[in-house]
């Protein structure tokens, strides 16, 4: 089971990366050529293709498909994105994490996670439809633990005037703490209320078929609440919680609801 589950790491580390360095080059290759010559007297410079972009935020808890992931206290969270026009996207995204490890795990856990993405987003016939990979690393933590994970991921959306909904479903073939396979689905809502106000919902359920490993069994995850914009500013308030009854719960306050605010800002 040891070699089953080493061999599939590397694999998907493999594709990981092929994918991302494929993504790269087709990316390139549809700009090839393109040139800014910024003055007459001044070499020609290569442009670089597509566009960059990022964001830093404060939350007040850091909620992963509705568990709590600092142990219920606030976190600042980062990203950096690169986007090309023909719909190519990489990108990190940063978190302090707070496990609450104890007993046999004590200092052996991790206090930030990396995400790093890659994939192609785009619409037809008003269908946005986003089609990607997911690497999530946890530095710091033993290799015991087995935190570090790849989803493919999969969506597609609808807007119409002022409704928004999207669908998708991420799919790990080894889930986190060696869980085996597990995969999870969503459907969100956001509506416009008032100018830069914005209501949003969600439903997720997260299957796993390692139920023991995770520590939690299949479970529901929702949230409620308001996004507004201004000056730059994103500001988010919203409930969230899961259906795990505390007895079912590793670490009970990570299931438990409650009201997180952020604000974030991008450049």
């Amino acid at each position: 089971m040891i070699r089953r589950r080493t061999r599939l790491r590397i694999l998907t580390s493999f594709i990981l990366k092929s994918v991302f360095v494929a993504l790269l080059v087709l990316s390139m290759m549809f700009s090839a050529g393109s040139t800014n010559q910024a003055q007459a007297e001044e070499a020609e410079l290569i442009n670089i293709p597509g566009s960059f972009s990022g964001s830093l935020g404060f939350f007040t808890d850091y909620r992963y498909r509705g568990l709590s992931q600092t142990d219920r206290h606030p976190t600042i969270q980062g990203s950096f994105d690169w986007a090309h026009e023909k719909g190519y996207y990489l990108g990190v995204w940063g978190s302090n994490v707070d496990f609450g490890e104890s007993g046999a795990t004590a200092g052996q856990g991790a206090s930030t996670e990396f995400d790093f993405y890659g994939g192609v987003a785009r619409q037809y016939y008003g269908i946005d439809i986003d089609l990607g990979l997911l690497w999530y690393t946890y530095p710091g933590a033993q290799d015991s633990l087995s935190y570090d994970f790849m989803e493919y991921t999969a969506s597609i959306g609808y807007s119409w005037e002022i409704l928004s909904l999207s669908t998708g479903v991420n799919f790990a073939p080894e889930f986190y703490a060696s869980s085996d396979e597990a995969t999870y689905w969503t459907l969100d809502a956001e509506v416009s209320l008032i100018q830069n106000l914005t209501f949003t919902g969600h439903y997720g359920y997260q299957w796993v078929e390692d139920n023991a490993s995770y520590t939690h069994p299949d479970y529901a995850d929702f949230s409620i609440g308001f996004a507004y914009s201004t000056n730059g500013f994103d500001l988010s308030l919203q409930y969230v919680n899961t259906d795990i009854e505390d007895r079912n719960c590793g670490v009970v306050d990570a299931c438990e609801g409650d009201v997180v605010f952020g604000i974030s800002r991008g450049f």
